[in-house]
């Protein structure tokens, strides 16, 4: 049971507070969103968690602080603090080409023009770091990204097995026709035959890295991805919500999940019926998990604690400083987070934003648009989840829904309007 703690103890205005209700009250009256959970907690007190609306409108189910939510690529923090646990045994370097671990990596080519049959490519001119994979700038991509090469991971089904399998006919996936990858390393091999979209380390592109990212914490682990996180994380911290399936005693808890209609939603994935009930074909770092706000909250507070939660280290505190710092050199984050939250639906153009281990880091709150502090570290995921840490306020935010895609309505921008104009000291 999370304990609330007066707003005014820890420097925020109640009466200010509510504006993030009504934020979202706004969003669900107007049938935009289900429903939400809200959180935020500053110098480790919660003084803000609230449910509003629905968690399965078909079945007049009420939204719950304890709903169970597809956090998606926000399990990509996740994967980069288990990949931290391993650097910091010296398993590894960032400086580390992946194809060290990986030869298939090795060659790898990178596209340049045409499409097709047509198609261009040349040899790479360095080798993909972990570092790069941690941070979107290695070359690789997804498939619902635009262009030749995110054709070809459709074509290729490069990301068939990654995550579960939906209710029939829902979300965004298709049925296959290739066969399934038995294991991570397999689907590693697969991958590396598709050209980069472009050289290593030259530009900002939301990717599969963080898979790959999983099946190197199996490599160097000895262990399933799925048991890395449950022995090194999960289970320590009391995450007992958040793995790669929903049980079925759980199922009561677990959310439908929606997509935007003219002046509604449908439903895109019943509980019921919903792939999440039976395990993945491959566990993915880069977007697998299932959680609640309660549990993600424990993984936050690590995070702000600079590693440590309730007696327990995790991390050192200066590798957690490392994995929130902006890991961008001359290549900017703004464009390829412009590209990215653009497509998925938001219309505005990306500013002052970096990235770090798996997750944005705010350079600029003033170009970024919100009155948020320098060095904001957060993510989110597709179906409208987003977290942050801030470590200047000693502050942290959670705000889950489900609505496909993310982007679609500023659920995230709102939350975090609301957050800071509510901080009185």
């Amino acid at each position: 049971m999370i304990k609330i703690t007066k707003p005014e103890k820890v420097g925020f205005s109640t009466e200010k507070l509510e504006h993030i209700g009504e934020s979202m009250r706004s969003l669900i009256d107007a049938k935009k969103i289900p429903g939400t959970v809200t959180l935020v907690a500053r110098r480790g007190e919660v003084v803000h968690f609230e449910a509003n609306g629905m968690r399965d409108i078909e079945k007049g189910l009420a939204m719950e602080t304890d709903t169970i939510h597809r956090i998606y690529s926000q399990s990509k923090p996740v994967t980069g603090a288990a990949l931290m646990m391993l650097f910091e045994e010296g398993k590894f370097l960032m400086t580390d080409p992946i194809s060290k671990y990986f030869p298939e990596f090795a060659e790898m080519k990178v596209y340049t023009g045409g499409d097709g049959e047509s198609m261009t490519t040349e040899a790479a001119s360095s080798p993909i770091t972990i570092q790069q994979l941690a941070t979107h700038t290695s070359g690789l991509s997804y498939s619902f990204m635009p262009g030749p090469i995110g054709s070809m991971y459709v074509s290729e089904e490069v990301e068939r097995g990654l995550g579960n399998v939906p209710s029939a006919g829902g979300e965004f996936f298709t049925a296959g026709t290739k066969p399934p990858f038995n294991n991570l390393r397999e689907w590693t091999k697969a991958l590396a035959e598709i050209p980069l979209v472009a050289q290593p380390g030259t530009i900002w592109n939301y990717s599969v890295g963080m898979d790959v990212m999983g099946a190197l914490i199996e490599e160097l682990s000895g262990m399933s991805f799925g048991e890395f996180l449950e022995e090194r994380i999960f289970s320590p911290l009391g995450m007992e919500d958040t793995g790669f399936t929903v049980p079925d005693n759980k199922l009561d808890r677990f959310s439908a999940n929606y997509g935007p209609l003219p002046g509604n939603m449908m439903l895109m994935d019943d509980p019921e019926k919903s792939g999440y009930r039976t395990p993945p074909q491959l566990e993915s770092g880069g977007g697998g998990l299932v959680s609640t706000v309660g549990d993600y909250l424990k993984f936050a507070q690590m995070l702000l604690n600079k590693g440590e939660y309730e007696g327990k280290r995790y991390l050192g505190k200066k590798t957690v400083e490392f994995m929130t710092s902006n890991h961008m050199g001359s290549e900017s984050a703004d464009e390829g987070l412009t590209n990215l939250f653009n497509m998925l639906g938001s219309g505005y153009r990306v500013r002052g934003m970096g990235f770090g281990v798996t997750g944005s880091v705010v350079v600029n709150p003033a170009l970024s648009g919100l009155p948020v502090s320098e060095g904001v570290y957060s993510w989110g995921g597709a179906a409208s989840t987003h977290f942050w840490i801030d470590h200047k306020e000693d502050l942290i935010g959670i705000v889950h829904t489900q609505l496909l895609p993310d982007g679609t309505y500023p659920v995230r921008e709102l939350m975090q309007l609301a957050t800071y104009q509510a901080i009185i000291e």
